[in-house]
């Protein structure tokens, strides 16, 4: 009897907390696309001219000495008939030696200007995060995606977080 009582009071209540789910309120939510704010904000920007400044003169050596291979394996095409054995083999080793001092330095310097500039974007994305907060804080955002497959414009708040990292 207590089993049929308990079920008959079980259905309505069911029922109710479904009507009362369906009731609340859908949640807020907002995008953020990450690879506009990497590109077009402040302080990515700054990070890249930064960036540039301090791997400036190191892409000017690497491209002189790109210059000197070209001209080197154009003098030995162009001269080759015309030297010695033991001179073209001299000049071989020495493109050679130029060749493999080039691969090191480009090697380097594209390591080390992917680390520097990992540390810039991470901290931009550190600013970035910050202020998505603050926003979600400010607005009563739910939640803020980063990255999808789609995101409508209605949500999208890329624009927001890009002026108040301007504003820093």
């Amino acid at each position: 009897m207590k089993i049929a009582f308990l079920a008959v009071l079980a259905v309505p209540l069911a029922i109710l907390s479904g009507a009362a789910a369906a009731q609340q309120p859908v949640g807020k939510f907002g995008f953020v696309h990450t690879e506009r704010i990497l590109r077009d904000s402040a302080p990515a920007v700054r990070a890249q001219k930064q960036i540039e400044g301090e791997f400036q003169k190191r892409d000017r050596e690497l491209a002189g000495i790109a210059d000197q291979l070209k001209r080197m394996q154009e003098d030995l095409d162009k001269d080759a008939m015309t030297m010695s054995e033991s001179q073209r083999r001299g000049k071989e080793r020495e493109f050679g030696d130029l060749n493999r001092e080039f691969q090191r330095k480009q090697r380097e310097f594209l390591e080390d200007l992917n680390q520097r500039r990992n540390q810039e974007l991470a901290q931009v994305v550190e600013q970035a995060n910050r202020v998505i907060r603050q926003i979600a804080e400010q607005e009563k955002f739910d939640i803020i995606f980063q990255d999808a497959v789609f995101a409508s414009p209605r949500i999208d708040i890329t624009d927001k977080v890009i002026k108040a990292l301007a504003d820093r």
